[in-house]
Order: C-alpha cells, then sequence, then structure tokens
C-alpha cells in the first residue's frame, strides 16, 4: 500500500515530464523540413494540445467503474508501452510524410500541420490518457477528507514534471543528443515506466522482460537507416547541414543550410569570391561608397562567415566583429567553410542587439551589417527603432547599415514597414536589387541601405567577381509604396513582423516548396 502513492506520484511526474519533451523537441524535428517560425510553434502546440484533449477524454473512459488497482497499472503499462512505440515512430513517420507534404505546391501551412500530425498526435494522445486513470485510483484509495490533499499532490506533480520536462529538452537533450536522440531516449523513459506499472499488476518477472525490451528497442531502433541523422550537427537553435556546391560554383565549395533555407556558399580556394548576390552588392556597395582597407564592421548573424571571411582575408588590419549567437554555426564555419583564424576577425558568441549595445557608444563601425533569420523572417528586435538608434549610435560618419531581407517582389509589407522606421532615423534610405532576370516566384531578396549620406550611383555593375548589376530603386516610389501600404513603425512595443510577412511565409511558391 505504501508503495502505491510513489508509484502513482511518479507516473504523473514523468509522464507529464515526457509529454513537454516530446513537444518541445517536435519544433526541432520538423524545422528541417517547414523551418521554425511562430507558424510551425503554433501547429505542433495545436496538435499536441488536440492530443492531450483527446487523451484525457479516453482516459476518463477508461478510468470507469470497472477500474479498479490492478486493471488500472495494466491499462496504465499499455498506453505508457503505446507512448514508448509512437515516440519511437515520430522520426520514421515524418521521414514518411516528407515525400507528400515536403512537396512542390503544398502549402506551406497544411505541410506544418501535416507534419505535426503524422508525428505527434499519437504520442500526445496516449500521455493525455494516462493522467485520469492515476487520478482515479489515487483518489479512490484516499483517506477520508484527504480526496483534496491528493488531487492537490497530483496536480503539483504534474506541472513540476511539464517544468522539468521542458527544462531538460531545452537546456539538455537537445543541446547533448539531438532531436532523434531525444525522442529515443523519451521512448526509453516511457517504456521503463510502462514496465513499472506493468509489475504493479501482473508481477516483477513479467515486469523484467517488458524492461529489458524498453531498453533494447530505442538502442536498436537507432540503428535504422530512419534514424539516420538528417543533420551534420545540431544546436538547441538550428539543424545545420553542409552541402558540396563544387557543381554550383565549378570549383570546391560548400553551401550552408540552417534547418530548411541555405544561408552561405563558401569557396575554399577563394574566399574574395563571393557567390550569393546580395553578398557580392554590399562589397561592391560599400566599395563605392569607400570602403577604407582597414574597414571597421560589426555583423548581427555570422551563418557561414563568407562576407567577414572574404574581408579578413583581404584586409589583415580590419576591425570586424560578428556576433552570432549560435556556437555550434561558428564552429561548422571554421570546420568546414575554411573561416581561419585572424585577428582580424572577432566572434562574439552573443545575440547580436546585446552584443551591439554592450560597445561604448561611439563611431566605431564604418558597416552594421544585419543578416540574421528566423525562417523567413528577421528576429524582430533587430528590426526596431530602438534597434535602430544603437546601430547609429555607433556608426562613424558617413558610414552604413545594411540589411539583407527576404521578401515579396508584389506586396513586399515588411520592407516598406522597415524603410519607414529606418527613415526616423537615417537621412538615407537606399532600397538595392539584383537587376538579372529573377528566377520564378514571389521570393527575391532585397538589400537596404541606411546612412547619413547617400550613395552617388543609382546603378552598379560589378567590379570583380561574376558579372551582376544591381539597380537602387526610386526613394520616392519606395515612399509612396510604404504610405499607401499603411504599414506600421515597428518599435519594440509592436513589430508584427510574422504578420505583415504571412502572405510570403505561408505562400507555396515564396516559401520554396
Amino acid at each position: 500500500m505504501r508503495m502505491r502513492p510513489w508509484l502513482d506520484g511518479a507516473t504523473i511526474l514523468l509522464a507529464s515530464a515526457l509529454g513537454l519533451v516530446v513537444e518541445i523537441v517536435a519544433g526541432r524535428l520538423l524545422a528541417p523540413y517547414v523551418g521554425m517560425s511562430v507558424h510551425s510553434w503554433t501547429a505542433v502546440i495545436a496538435v499536441v494540445l488536440g492530443g492531450f484533449s483527446l487523451g484525457h477524454w479516453w482516459g476518463g473512459r477508461l478510468a470507469g467503474p470497472d477500474c479498479d488497482r490492478r486493471r488500472g497499472h495494466l491499462r496504465l503499462f499499455w498506453l505508457l508501452a503505446g507512448c514508448a512505440a509512437t515516440t519511437l515512430l515520430a522520426v520514421p513517420a515524418l521521414r514518411m510524410a516528407a515525400p507528400f507534404l515536403d512537396a512542390p505546391g503544398v502549402n506551406p501551412l497544411v505541410a506544418m500541420l501535416g507534419f505535426a500530425l503524422a508525428g505527434f498526435l499519437a504520442p500526445s494522445l496516449l500521455v493525455g490518457a494516462v493522467s485520469p486513470i492515476v487520478t482515479k485510483l489515487a483518489v479512490e484509495e484516499a483517506a477520508k477528507g484527504e480526496t483534496g490533499r491528493v488531487l492537490g499532490r497530483l496536480f503539483a506533480l504534474s506541472a513540476l514534471g511539464a517544468i522539468g520536462g521542458t527544462l531538460a529538452a531545452g537546456f539538455l537533450l537537445l543541446a547533448w543528443v539531438g532531436s532523434s536522440g531525444a525522442m529515443l531516449v523519451c521512448a526509453l523513459l516511457y517504456g521503463l515506466l510502462a514496465a513499472m506499472n506493468l509489475a504493479a499488476a501482473a508481477g516483477a518477472r513479467v515486469a523484467v522482460a517488458a524492461g529489458a525490451v524498453a531498453v533494447a528497442a530505442p538502442g536498436l531502433a537507432s540503428a535504422l537507416p530512419a534514424f539516420a541523422r538528417l543533420c551534420d550537427a545540431e544546436s538547441a537553435y538550428a539543424c545545420l547541414r553542409v552541402v558540396d556546391a563544387e557543381p554550383l560554383v565549378g570549383q570546391p565549395a560548400r553551401l550552408l543550410v540552417l534547418d530548411h533555407l541555405a544561408h552561405g556558399v563558401n569557396v575554399r580556394d577563394e574566399p574574395r569570391l563571393l557567390v550569393q548576390p546580395y553578398l557580392h552588392l554590399a562589397d561592391e556597395l560599400l566599395r563605392r561608397r569607400g570602403l577604407s582597407d582597414r574597414p571597421r564592421a560589426f555583423f548581427a548573424g555570422g551563418g557561414a562567415f563568407t562576407l567577414p571571411r572574404a574581408w579578413a582575408s583581404e584586409f589583415p588590419e580590419a576591425d570586424l566583429v560578428v556576433a552570432e549567437i549560435d556556437a555550434t554555426v561558428a564552429d561548422l564555419a571554421r570546420s568546414a567553410f575554411w573561416l581561419p583564424d585572424s585577428p582580424a576577425l572577432t566572434v562574439l558568441a552573443r545575440d547580436a542587439r546585446p552584443a551591439l549595445q554592450a560597445l561604448p557608444p561611439g563611431p566605431r563601425f564604418d558597416v552594421v551589417f544585419a543578416d540574421a533569420f528566423q525562417d523567413l523572417a528577421m528576429p524582430v528586435h533587430l528590426v526596431t527603432r530602438e534597434w535602430h538608434r544603437a546601430v547609429r549610435a555607433r556608426l562613424a560618419p558617413g558610414g552604413a547599415y545594411l540589411v539583407n531581407v527576404m521578401e515579396d517582389r508584389r506586396q513586399p509589407r515588411f520592407l516598406l514597414a522597415l524603410v519607414r522606421t529606418l527613415a526616423l532615423d537615417f537621412p538615407h534610405v537606399e532600397v538595392w536589387v539584383e537587376m538579372a532576370e529573377q528566377p520564378p516566384g514571389r521570393r527575391i531578396t532585397y538589400l537596404v541601405l541606411a546612412s547619413d549620406t547617400p550613395t552617388e550611383a543609382a546603378r552598379i555593375a560589378a567590379a570583380r567577381g561574376p558579372p551582376r548589376g544591381w539597380a537602387r530603386l526610386p526613394p520616392d516610389f519606395v515612399a509612396a509604396r510604404a504610405e499607401a501600404a499603411g504599414v506600421p513603425v515597428l518599435t519594440d512595443d509592436y513589430a508584427p513582423v510574422d504578420r505583415l510577412m504571412s502572405h510570403l511565409i505561408l505562400s507555396p511558391e515564396a516559401s520554396g516548396r
């Protein structure tokens, strides 16, 4: 009898913890297919909560009048064994769904919901059915007048488990074993918890056999091709993949993919060759504006470190500071993208905004370049007026703030809001685009430049590297479009980036699907 409260408490605590671990890991597992955005997280949370709700209803049905202590533990065993099995199958289920959902023409929202349903509805439903049975067993055996205390204890353990699972997923499992590894760990623990409940229903001998299966199954599954890692490296922020770009470039080169988007191409033997047009434009544009042979630049976001690598190679006395919040990205740039250690280059493993604001105000930099993304959108805190003021406070006279923006070619509402916001603190705001024929689709790349001095040329032809040309959109045209669109000024209090870009993010054509 004295063991029953401990088993009830352990079941509630661990089931709640594992349910939240699976929910957190779900967002990371979906990222290589659909990215990680407010939309993908909304899909995951909706599906998991829906599973919990259906599970609670079903668990209440299972906790009927016939559910005595023995039957209750037996039902808990089957539910938890099902949690172990469906958690183990979640990763293969995502890969089986990929040919249908990660395909051209599939609406991104449909893909997000489809992947979430395929991988995470079943384990959420099954774990949701656990708590009504445990609660019923505990309440029926509570001493007279102790029902409230028993319920309070179980609810507290459930909440504590959810908190512990969230912390374990975010700070331990994803960082140490990765997303697929975290699912294997959850399957193992679900299996052992199932065996504990089987022991209470059928005895230790049978439970030992079930426990052996619970231990062996994740280990055997990890060797299957379905559990082969999609990522060359995985961090708490992204799935990082290194893709051979030699067929594209014609010489040894590599492409960095973060989740499902390309973030940089580095050429092994020519660090100054800028394959991506927007980086090529940034280099040419700044040279036209008088880039010195000792450039002082701050980069918000590292990616493949393509432009910092090029400038560090050409300007050994430069002062280049790169704030890259994900240390794994910087490590991969060194190990796989030929980023050398250079006295010209300082890498800060820190978010760009606090990194820049920690520097003393004053004219330190000739260039600040924001090239950071969460999925297709820029991080909200790097688009607001407060951030722009911090940037301007650290730019030298004549210095330039550059922003890489992926947007819609027809209705670039976020771009227009960004331009309107920048114009409040910078006398000159320019929007540049490549003059070459753009690939089909709505998504194109803009380069925004803000400064206290204008760029004299309205068109630029590449002076080196691939033959390319770029044009500045007429400022009056851009300002008129911003006014006609009625876009807001972006502030720390109100910066609806996802809403402004929803027409692009949720477009099959524009998202690259």
